[in-house]
């Protein structure tokens, strides 16, 4: 799922993040797209001034109900890291957000392990796995 973000100035450039919710992950969907969004804004994809898509708009995109997408963005206002022009849309702050090696390896290691128990739930095994992701990442260098 790509969602649009749009810097606040009328420029023509326009970013995209991917937010994608995982229903088996046990994490509510508002919780999963405030670490996404935190991330983004990290590791430098979500810049100061980058307009967030509409709350509807998000949820129409993500297939959830607006209030989950409207709670997202309400505890990323309360942190400080958003705010909500009435009217113009959510923006995102100026205030930085750091994520250490260490929770950024969590957060990989709690995709990895996810992906590799279901794709083993389908016979595939590890080996499957990294031939796949090996010949995945040469066809995107040609």
């Amino acid at each position: 799922m790509n969602v649009g973000v749009s810097e606040s100035s009328m420029a023509d450039k326009s970013k995209t993040i991917n937010i994608a919710l995982d229903p088996t992950s046990g994490i509510p969907f508002y919780r999963q797209i405030i670490l996404q969004i935190e991330m983004a804004m990290a590791d430098g994809r979500l810049k100061p001034g980058n307009q967030l898509p509409t709350v509807r708009g998000l949820a129409v995109e993500l297939r959830v109900n607006p209030n989950t997408v409207a709670r997202a963005y309400n505890e990323l206002e309360i942190r400080g890291l958003v705010s909500s022009q009435h009217g113009t849309g959510t923006f995102i702050s100026d205030r930085e957000v750091e994520m250490s090696e260490v929770e950024r390896e969590e957060v990989l290691s709690q995709l990895v392990r996810g992906f590799v128990s279901q794709a083993a739930s389908y016979g595939f095994t590890v080996d499957d796995i990294i031939r796949y992701l090996t010949d995945y990442h040469e066809e995107g260098r040609k």
